[in-house]
């Protein structure tokens, strides 16, 4: 099975208790409920390794709540803060990551995207009044024209293009300008509407590379909470490794033997390139593939 970051939460997002308000009513007056510790969207004390979580008893909740779910039977909430960026990364930040547990790491992904969807959602979309937390905290409803609003997702494509097969397989990646020095990593882009995976997969090859790609397949999909997309991971082949590098988009691509991509992710000293992190869809995906020859 395959397990990318962000996944393997052990939450029960008891969704039968978002419908019925007594009940999260209880779960929140419940000695035992915990409160997840956020500074904005940072994990307090994760980079030690492990969520903090505070009873919510002891705490003096200034702002709304989402239900998060049950974990090991006890409520866990998170606090809905506005004003708070899910631009805001750090060092500090993806150290905590890091050091989480690929549970714990699930659980945040799910409550930060929630605790910033909310932020930036305090208005209908529909006629621009003022809307109101609903279902636990898994939506916002317009008192002004009844429009209800539900946190959305994102989908992005990520793929590796592959040309030739066997021992003479190799992958592309690129690099963007922001990459810490010397990474690489798959290409990637949002769907577009009226496409479907395989098409979007075609057309970003072929956009930001020139590559022509077909048999595309799918290996997996990742949550990735920056702020609340679904990385799609996929693999298609070429007949012509001629590239035609969209500058715009990519500093730099290239093309990478398996012997090359298992260097990097053994991060052995003449690798080819610094590959994305652990928790980072495109290193499940540059893994399995590598696992394949």
């Amino acid at each position: 099975m395959i397990s990318p970051g962000f996944t393997g939460s052990l939450l029960d997002r008891a969704d039968d208790a978002r419908h019925d308000e007594a009940m999260v009513r209880a779960m929140r007056s419940d000695p035992e409920a915990l409160l997840l510790e956020m500074s904005g969207l940072h994990p307090v004390g994760a980079e030690h390794g492990a969520l903090g979580w505070t009873p919510l008893r002891y705490t003096e909740v200034r702002t709304e709540l989402a239900l998060l779910g049950r974990l090991d039977g006890t409520p866990r909430f998170v606090a809905l803060e506005r004003g708070v960026s899910a631009f805001r990364r750090s060092p500090e930040l993806f150290a905590a990551i890091t050091a989480m547990s690929a549970e714990d790491a699930g659980t945040y992904a799910t409550a930060r995207s929630l605790v910033d969807w909310h932020s930036r959602h305090g208005f209908c979309a529909n006629c621009g009044a003022e809307t109101m937390v609903f279902r636990a905290g898994w939506g916002r409803s317009c008192p002004a024209c009844g429009t209800d609003h539900f946190p959305r997702v994102d989908p992005v494509v990520i793929m590796l293009a592959q040309h030739g097969e066997g021992a003479d397989a190799k992958v592309l990646v690129g690099r963007q300008p922001a990459f810490p020095p010397g990474r690489y990593s798959a290409l990637a882009g949002f769907l577009e509407p009226g496409e479907s995976i395989e098409e979007a997969v075609a057309r970003e090859l072929r956009e930001e590379a020139g590559v022509t790609v077909h048999s595309v397949r799918y290996l997996a999909s990742q949550p990735w909470p920056f702020p609340s997309q679904l990385m799609i991971a996929c693999v298609g082949m070429t007949d012509d490794d001629a590239l035609t590098i969209d500058y715009t988009e990519l500093e730099e691509a290239r093309w990478v033997s398996r012997d090359g991509i298992r260097a990097a992710l053994a991060g052995e000293a003449d690798a080819p390139f610094l590959p994305p992190p652990a928790y980072a869809i495109a290193h499940t995906l540059l893994s399995r593939w590598a696992a394949e020859g």
